[in-house]
């Protein structure tokens, strides 16, 4: 099952009118469905050819690599398995075989084929320049979990300056799409139970294909998390030490500082107990751009500018579960002791889940635009609002602050039982806080999970209240 995705398809086959050959670069974190977009994009070519780099290891050499490729090439082709010297004579090989026709042509988990090359990037060039571009109906996807290297040898690199016509960073699927994982049963199934799973897994496609259907929410959680065999529980691991290699634990500390709440990069080199250097915003960057945290910039409300207040939030839903929940017990899943657990009764999970629900929120903020009746176009900022106690002004924060040229949408985030009536004065002392310039008008708006109390609608305090079904079911 293929779903969602439809922009990067569209931005994609625009490739083809182009009449011309093109390079695309597709990344983003592991799992998040880069292989299989381009494997969906490339039925729309006449021939689509597709490489994969060998997963590091131990003792892996260039010769592997090459090997490798000649195998792959060798088995998608009539050519025979050939001995490969170098990647100079690997990419012009493969050219020798593209004919005058649509043609796709994926090399995927890229770093993994230049681990052992430092020249690989060059030589890739080379023949692109004097042999691939030649090919006017060739679209060339260099595909990478390893968003750092792509980065350093291909977007910013001034070999293949002027050389990228499309690049895509590809985020988790949006709520809507998520909800099309529980096929037919998705309309008698509650949003409650589909919280609880995606609370877990976010809009990761390889995590939600894992869902059975025919299961509770808290049976696939038990199956999929608090079991050896499971697939998050030893995921994280492999994320790290796929991805960053000998510089993972450096990873980890950082995203397990970040599992606490959002934090401000003093405040991260504070608890690293390490000077802020160049190499905690490198490890910042990389996890920003690979798609695990998000950096959220202050906009103060009615200016233009960016404020210098920005803090980091850890995004992914599986890493918070897995550092809170299934690494302090590793040991005893290893043993088969947490099979039983009732997730009700994990240690603060109604903090976490409300952690873990306003993170989705802000994954799917075009979905909250519609259901506000915002054209996306009109939005200035889109994130959540701190605000710093000064002589003219108090400490504030906001879930969400959603900025157009005449107005603010003050959204409060709620995942509770109950939603008490006390919310409407939580977000009246809030938006009193902000004092925004004159002509913005202060829309309020509750988006939540739960049950609401009896009054909340009734005293017609907030413009729109959004509930957890909204998001999965809208188009």
């Amino acid at each position: 099952m293929f779903v969602g995705r439809n922009l990067e398809i569209k931005l994609l086959t625009d490739l083809f009118d182009l009449k011309k050959a093109t390079i695309a670069v597709c990344r983003g974190r592991r799992r998040i469905g880069k292989s299989t977009l381009i494997q969906h994009f490339g039925n729309k070519a006449r021939t689509f050819l597709e490489f994969q780099g060998l997963p590091p290891r131990e003792g892996i050499t260039n010769k592997d690599q090459l090997n490798a490729f000649s195998e792959q090439l060798a088995r998608q082709t009539s050519l025979p398995r050939l001995k490969l010297d170098s990647w100079y004579q690997a990419f012009s090989l493969l050219n020798g075989i593209i004919k005058s026709e649509k043609t796709v042509i994926l090399l995927d988990e890229i770093s993994w084929m230049a681990v052992k090359d430092k020249d690989f990037a060059g030589q890739l060039k080379i023949v692109w320049d004097t042999e691939l571009k030649k090919k006017s109906k060739l679209i060339l996807v260099l595909c990478g979990s390893v968003t750092s290297w792509i980065d350093k040898n291909i977007l910013n690199s001034t070999g293949f300056m002027g050389r990228v016509s499309l690049e895509i960073a590809l985020d988790e699927l949006g709520l809507s799409h998520c909800n099309r994982f529980w096929g037919k049963r998705a309309d008698r199934i509650d949003a409650k139970e589909k919280l609880k799973i995606l609370a877990v897994t976010g809009g990761v496609p390889r995590y939600l294909e894992e869902i059975n259907t025919n299961l509770s929410a808290e049976e696939n959680i038990k199956r999929m998390c608090f079991t050896k065999e499971g697939i998050l529980f030893s995921e994280f691991n492999r994320i790290f030490s796929d991805i960053f290699s000998r510089q993972a634990p450096s990873y980890e500390k950082i995203v397990s500082i970040l599992a606490k709440g959002h934090k401000s990069l003093s405040e991260i080199a504070s608890q690293l107990k390490k000077e802020r250097n160049g190499h905690i915003s490198r490890y910042l960057n990389d996890l920003t751009v690979s798609g695990f945290i998000a950096k959220d910039t202050v906009y103060k409300p009615g200016q233009k500018s960016r404020s210098r207040l920005c803090k980091y939030r850890l995004k992914d839903n599986y890493l918070r579960f897995y550092l809170k929940y299934i690494e302090p017990v590793s040991e005893k899943i290893r043993q088969g002791l947490y099979k039983d657990i009732a997730l009700e009764n994990l240690v603060e999970w109604e903090v976490i889940m409300g952690f873990q629900f306003e993170n989705l929120v802000l994954n799917n903020i075009d979905s909250i635009c519609k259901l506000l009746n915002i054209n996306i176009n009109s939005v200035r900022s889109a994130a959540p609002y701190f605000q710093r106690k000064t002589q003219r002004q108090e400490a504030c924060q906001i879930d969400l602050l959603i900025q157009t040229k005449y107005t603010l949408y003050v959204c409060e985030i709620k995942f509770r039982k109950i939603i008490p009536k006390a919310v409407i004065g939580e977000v009246q002392e809030k938006a009193e806080k902000i004092k925004p310039q004159k002509g913005l008008s202060i829309r309020p708006v509750l988006i939540y999970s739960g049950e609401l109390e009896r009054g909340i609608s009734e005293e017609d305090y907030f413009d729109k209240i959004i509930c957890f079904e909204d998001l999965l079911t809208i188009r």
